[in-house]
């Protein structure tokens, strides 16, 4: 359950004894508060939330007057900001950055300071929004695309071609290469230097460090990425079960780059998440890689994936977590692979001295895990940038959650016992294996508990699950690492996006959905409820996890629900789907959004349909567009959710990192326009929402929402771009 505010000042109250960390969280704030210049309101805020289509508790509105202030809304198709705040767009897709361009949907942001008011930015560059790309590519790129032939070739056979296959010689291949390779350049990471203007601007430097690295990188240009850890074995493997890419250790490029971290000696790790977009996931028992025939390039109207697949890309080579030095030229980035394989989402770091390092994680999926690792060695100097070989021996562990609030964290390696998670244990009832049959590999559903019981039997260690020498078969349960901690019982969790390290060494974890699919599963129903009971729950929650004594080597913790998403009149805090979390230094939290975009804004006229009352899923559209959170942990406001910021049409907040200073917020503006394109002669439709108040009032919202977005150029017709940009108080 959920903690009130009274209930969570209790709480927070216990919790403040424990020592502080010798090191800087990773959101890189070192003031007590961002945006210091900003006088402090009477709500004890330095500044006046901005309004959502939803009531909330927080409203300088008097609860007797919220409906009619509530009962029309207009949605801006911008980055709505409080008074006195501006924006500043630093890039956008298509910019030079380095010898290539600022890539496609920025997602992490890190601003690592090299001299005061001087640093790079490292931004992440996570996928394609497949149809507005198309759409708009030839505009902001200044080329076209052989699309439609694409679309026409491959529509026979629904959609996807192995291009693998096709003769060096011929034409479609040809065409197909020439799309996949501008899809996945606009994939990966980049760094770019800046430097602030006495007014608080910034300007671009264009150093010799500033590059992209993306998902062709060593391709053609001989810019490969580094490999570490156990899973090198394999890729060094003679006689693999499977593909083998002939490249050994090194990697071609990296995409899907989702969230990330910032450690404390000034490195970035960059997030491999839905890499199954572009390459295949499952392996076989040797931890190889499928064919990538068997992975098809795949291209519609909607979308572009599989791009790895006329590439010859090797599967179990993605899905990493990917650390740069962004101050070295020469680092094209390296993949460390104790950190396991899955879909990486944002990375926790626990740096104190004299202690082992622990690096956080989750996957991103419905019934993902969340990790640890922890490092053989000790940390000495937490600026010191050979920590980072402190990440080469180690040990990943998954977290098992109890109900009671405690917890444990089981090693991933080839002795841990075979204890599979159950399908009645959590939501959809649905669990995924690696396959009981190794000689065919890849992974295999289980919707009844005894189908996985039977299993159980089969299976003694997670060792008898790979096969090779021990070192082989910790890099196969490594690479395979999500299913192989399915068979171990670690707990499937709704969706586990970011995982952040607060100065007292607490651990925040936004876990964005509870609601299950049809190929993954979900969450564990005791665990994973909503404020009254809910089960399925869609809106998400904030998780506090606390290492026993606070030691990032404990194999024991303890959790609590910090924050849940939802309307307020059942129990909420009026946001939806919780994502990236950063943690400034008094340990207070600023939260951006994921709501899926289809449903962003979509009409609610009644709350029951059919009879049944709404799940929380259909009522996705009451919350509107995505948005920025400020949760504070201590003073009078602790416990409460307060709206900073609304994104533009169809997009998502992410990455928001600020300057050491407190003086800017850095935040990704990612897909605009994703649904409808571009926004054409101003178009809006006028739509219903059955709203309600926090006491409970029900009553009918006229919504103005426009289609489609002009961001952030905001001229009539203009292209959508996703961009990064500069939050500042205006007279900073």
């Amino acid at each position: 359950m959920p903690i009130k505010r009274r209930d969570f000042l209790i709480f927070l109250g216990a919790s403040m004894g424990t020592a502080a960390l010798g090191c800087r969280p990773r959101s890189g704030q070192e003031l007590s508060s961002p945006f210091s210049r900003a006088k402090t309101n009477a709500r004890g805020l330095n500044f006046e939330p901005v309004q959502l289509p939803m009531p909330l508790e927080t409203d300088a509105i008097a609860p007797d007057r919220q409906i009619a202030a509530y009962q029309t809304y207009e949605v801006i198709d911008d980055l709505v900001l409080p008074e006195g705040y501006t924006y500043q767009v630093i890039a956008a897709w298509g910019d030079r950055l380095g010898d290539s361009r600022v890539g496609y949907n920025n997602d992490y942001l890190s601003f690592v300071e090299t001299a005061p008011n001087e640093g790079y930015l490292t931004i992440n560059f996570e996928y394609i929004s497949g149809q507005t790309w198309m759409q708009t590519f030839e505009t902001v790129i200044g080329r076209s695309l052989p699309f439609a032939q694409l679309i026409a070739a491959t529509s026979q056979n629904g959609g996807t071609i192995d291009a693998f296959t096709l003769a060096e010689s011929d034409p479609l291949k040809a065409q197909i290469t020439e799309v996949a390779k501008e899809a996945l350049t606009d994939l990966g990471m980049g760094v770019m230097s800046l430097r602030r203007l006495e007014d608080g601007t910034w300007e671009r430097t264009n150093s010799q460090s500033d590059r992209r690295i993306t998902g062709i990188s060593g391709l053609e240009d001989g810019r490969y990425l580094k490999t570490t850890g156990p899973a090198v074995s394999i890729f060094e493997k003679a006689n693999k079960q499977g593909y083998d890419d002939q490249l050994g250790d090194r990697a071609i490029g990296t995409f899907q780059n989702c969230a990330g971290g910032t450690t404390p000696w000034g490195t970035v790790f960059s997030a491999e998440e839905n890499f199954q977009d572009q390459v295949i996931e499952p392996v076989l028992a040797d931890g190889s890689s499928f064919n990538p025939s068997q992975y098809p390039f795949a291209i519609t109207d909607r979308g572009i994936a599989r791009c790895g697949n006329v590439f010859g890309l090797a599967g179990n080579k993605y899905g990493w977590m990917v650390e740069v030095d962004p101050s070295n030229p020469d680092d094209y980035g390296t993949k460390h692979t104790w950190l396991g394989r899955y879909r990486h989402e944002a990375v926790g770091i626990f740096a104190e001295s004299g202690k082992k390092l622990a690096f956080y994680s989750g996957c991103d999926r419905r019934g993902g895990h969340l990790y640890k690792f922890v490092s053989n060695g000790t940390v000495s100097d937490i600026t010191d940038k050979a920590n980072s070989r402190l990440l080469e021996d180690g040990m990943l562990y998954g977290a098992k959650f109890n109900a009671d609030g405690t917890g444990q964290w089981v090693p991933l390696t080839t002795s841990t016992p075979i204890d599979p998670v159950l399908p009645s244990q959590v939501e959809g009832n649905l669990v995924v294996l690696p396959n009981g049959d190794r000689q065919l590999g890849g992974v295999v559903p289980f919707d009844t508990d005894q189908q996985v019981l039977t299993y159980k039997q089969q299976f003694s260690t997670l060792g008898d699950l790979y096969t090779g020498n021990d070192l082989e078969k910790q890099g196969a349960i490594l690479i395979d690492a999500h299913f192989a901690a399915s068979a171990a019982g670690i707990t499937c969790t709704g969706r586990p996006e970011d995982t952040e390290v607060g100065p007292d060494g607490t651990l925040y974890i936004a876990f964005t959905s509870g609601t299950p699919s049809d190929s993954d599963g979900g969450p564990h129903k005791a665990i994973f409820k909503g404020p009254k009971g809910e089960e399925a729950y869609e809106f998400g929650w904030i998780f506090k996890l606390q290492e026993d004594d606070s030691d990032p080597a404990a194999m024991t913790f303890r959790w609590e629900s910090f924050a849940a998403g939802g309307e307020p009149a059942d129990g909420g805090m009026g946001f939806s789907n919780p994502d990236n979390v950063a943690v400034d230094k008094e340990g207070n939290l600023w939260m951006v959004t994921d709501m899926s975009t289809s449903s962003h804004n979509e009409a609610v006229p009644s709350r029951v349909k059919d009879g049944q009352v709404l799940n929380t899923k259909d009522k996705l559209g009451l919350f509107g567009n995505n948005s920025v959170w400020y949760l504070p942990t201590s003073g009078s406001n602790a416990g409460n959710a307060y709206p900073f910021a609304i994104g533009p049409m169809e997009t998502e907040c992410t990455g928001p990192y600020f300057t050491n200073d407190g003086e800017t917020l850095f935040l990704a503006i990612q897909h605009p326009g994703e649904r409808n394109g571009i926004r054409t002669d101003g178009a809006v439709e006028i739509r219903e929402f059955a709203m309600q108040t926090p006491d409970g009032q029900e009553f009918m919202q006229e919504r103005t929402v426009p289609i489609g977005s002009n961001w952030p150029g905001k001229g009539a017709g203009d292209v959508p771009k996703p961009a990064v940009v500069a939050i500042r108080l205006k007279s900073a």
